[in-house]
């Protein structure tokens, strides 16, 4: 039978996490009156974390499941590998260093059945390095909130719960993981903050550092093109180049009007090299954003890919 709940767990490099991983997460959801998976993504791991993960498997066909990649691909990857391989209804996503604690699951759950699509944890305690963590963190979540229009305090947070049906219409890429509740926002998804237990790491060291929040603004601008502009690349390309022709426009004018009233050459000035680059800079915009316009049609028509998403249907079939 198709669990109502899938446990999306990424691991790398765990072993000694493990153990007490599954104690936690055994005890969290032995209680709830849903069926239930947890599913394991091997990410690379160079210890023994895949053979843990294999002896848990065997003794629990019913609820473990372990998918293992070839080579480390990153955290984003081995979410999206996951949710690929999930099959509930609502997806929990989670870390395997125990810093999130399974004991919120049941209470994650609990506010998604008041009628929320998506419900995302919040370390309002964080228990890590304030300097190194927590402040680039505060000011990478600020930042995504403003640019995106989605607030949330933590983005980073990867406990979180989602009905299956608000992310699953796109792919996961980079660091992207954390923009998921950003992509479901899009279809219309009903989000809920709430805060959620953080404890310090028992054993090994964080995987990322600093370098993590260059890859998270870079990936921002992505994001924020996807949303803004993926179905209609015409208003940024096309906005872009009319306002470099403007401005060409402008200097132009400008140039003329000295050249009428004051007797300046126009010519002898670098303000005449820069109209004309801005107009032909602004005709080429242009041009791509045409070109844009062809590809965002290809793609939806020939993958047939809907502009739009439904949230239910009443005595309509599918098909």
């Amino acid at each position: 039978m198709k669990p109502y709940l899938s446990l999306v767990i990424p691991v790398y490099n765990e072993e000694e996490t493990l153990l007490l991983l599954f104690d936690a997460v055994y005890q969290a959801l032995a209680s709830l009156s849903c069926s239930w998976e947890v599913v394991l993504v091997d990410d690379g791991s160079q210890d023994e974390s895949l053979s843990v993960l294999k002896t848990f498997a065997e003794k629990d066909v019913e609820h473990i499941r372990v998918v293992a990649f070839r080579r480390n691909f990153g955290q984003t990857a081995a979410i999206a590998a996951g949710i690929d391989h999930s099959q509930g209804d609502v997806i929990v996503l989670m870390d395997a260093d125990l810093q999130n604690d399974p004991a919120d699951i049941p209470m994650l759950l609990e506010r998604l059945d008041e009628g929320y699509d998506v419900v995302s944890g919040w370390r309002k305690d964080r228990k890590d390095n304030t300097l190194t963590r927590t402040i680039p963190s505060n000011i990478a979540n600020g930042l995504i909130s403003k640019v995106t229009g989605v607030h949330l305090h933590d983005y980073g947070c990867t406990l979180k719960a989602y009905r299956r049906e608000v992310i699953t219409g796109f792919r996961l890429y980079g660091e992207m993981h954390r923009f998921i509740p950003v992509f479901a926002h899009s279809v219309g998804a009903k989000l809920l903050e709430v805060p959620v237990r953080h404890h310090p790491r028992r054993y090994g060291v964080a995987k990322y550092g600093l370098e993590r929040t260059v890859k998270v603004v870079l990936d921002l601008f992505t994001v924020k093109f996807l949303l803004t502009y993926s179905a209609k690349p015409i208003y940024l390309f096309g906005g872009t180049g009319i306002g470099l022709i403007g401005l060409s426009a402008f200097l132009l004018l400008f140039l003329f009007i000295r050249r009428v009233f004051f007797q300046v050459a126009v010519l002898g000035s670098p303000l005449f090299q820069m109209g004309a680059m801005f107009f032909i800079l602004g005709f080429q915009s242009i041009l791509m954003g045409l070109i844009a316009e062809l590809q965002v049609r290809t793609y939806h028509e020939s993958q047939r890919k809907p502009t739009y998403t439904v949230k239910e249907r009443v005595n309509v079939s599918k098909e």
